[in-house]
């Protein structure tokens, strides 16, 4: 089992606030845009899932498959030819700080480990750095994000 973390990202809002963006996953249409296209392709989403097209390894989609509030966001891979799963995990620092980190766990084959790990750990610092910047407050409000 091969295991990635993201770098510990702090968010300047309320853990609270960034759970309740984080945990329905329809609040991404208003980051969508903010989301590199030479990385992650075909990105769509609904409140429990999200599936998207990473170079090398396809489409794969993220189902949710726990929730702890203002804690942790548990997701699982489908349509992927190894184990994946996912972990969003928040801490509140301060009243209106959190801090976020996400955390992969990969049933990879010696032959696999390779050519993945590298997009992998990428791939997971990246959506790091996107969620520690939204703008939570105006996701809350649905305005949009400018």
């Amino acid at each position: 089992m091969a295991e990635f973390t993201s770098e510990i990202k702090t968010i300047p809002h309320s853990d609270v606030d960034v759970y309740t963006v984080l945990s329905d996953l329809n609040n991404l249409e208003l980051a969508k845009d903010r989301i590199p296209q030479d990385k992650i392709k075909e990105f769509t989403f609904d409140k429990d899932s999200c599936t998207v097209s990473v170079d090398p390894v396809g489409k794969v989609r993220f189902v949710v498959v726990s929730r702890e509030p203002n804690s942790t966001i548990k997701f699982e891979a489908e349509q992927v030819p190894f184990g994946v799963t996912m972990w969003i995990q928040l801490k509140a620092s301060s009243e209106n700080e959190t801090k976020l980190k996400l955390t992969i766990k990969a049933e990879l084959s010696p032959f696999l480990k390779p050519m993945v790990s590298k997009p992998l750990q990428q791939g997971l610092d990246k959506v790091a750095d996107l969620l520690a910047t939204l703008p939570y407050d105006t996701i809350l409000n649905q305005g949009t994000i400018e």
